[in-house]
C-alpha cells in the first residue's frame, strides 16, 4: 500500500537525510518485532527513507491492528 502526496509545509522529517520536500511516495512497512513504520521517498526514486517518529507497535499476527496502523500512519500526511 503506497500513497502520492505532496510534503505539507516545512516537509516530512526523515532518520537518514532530514527534511524531504515535494513529491513523495509513501509507503507503511511492517517489521519481524510488529512495528510498522513509515517509509518515504522522492515519487519516482529508489532510495526509500524512514519518517521520524512514525511507527507503531502492533501484533504482527492480527492484520486489521496492522492495517488500522498503516492507514493512521498514512493519515498524518494526507487530508
Amino acid at each position: 500500500m503506497t500513497k502520492d502526496v505532496v510534503a505539507p509545509p516545512g516537509g516530512v522529517m526523515t532518520d537518514e537525510v532530514g527534511t524531504i520536500t515535494g513529491e513523495l511516495t509513501l509507503e507503511p512497512k511492517i517489521g519481524s518485532d510488529g512495528t510498522v513504520r513509515l517509509r518515504a521517498q522522492y515519487k519516482g526514486a529508489e532510495e526509500w527513507y524512514t519518517v521520524t517518529g512514525a511507527q507503531i507497535k502492533v501484533d504482527p499476527g492480527n492484520g486489521a491492528a496492522v492495517d488500522r496502523a498503516a492507514q493512521d500512519l498514512l493519515s498524518r500526511f494526507t487530508p
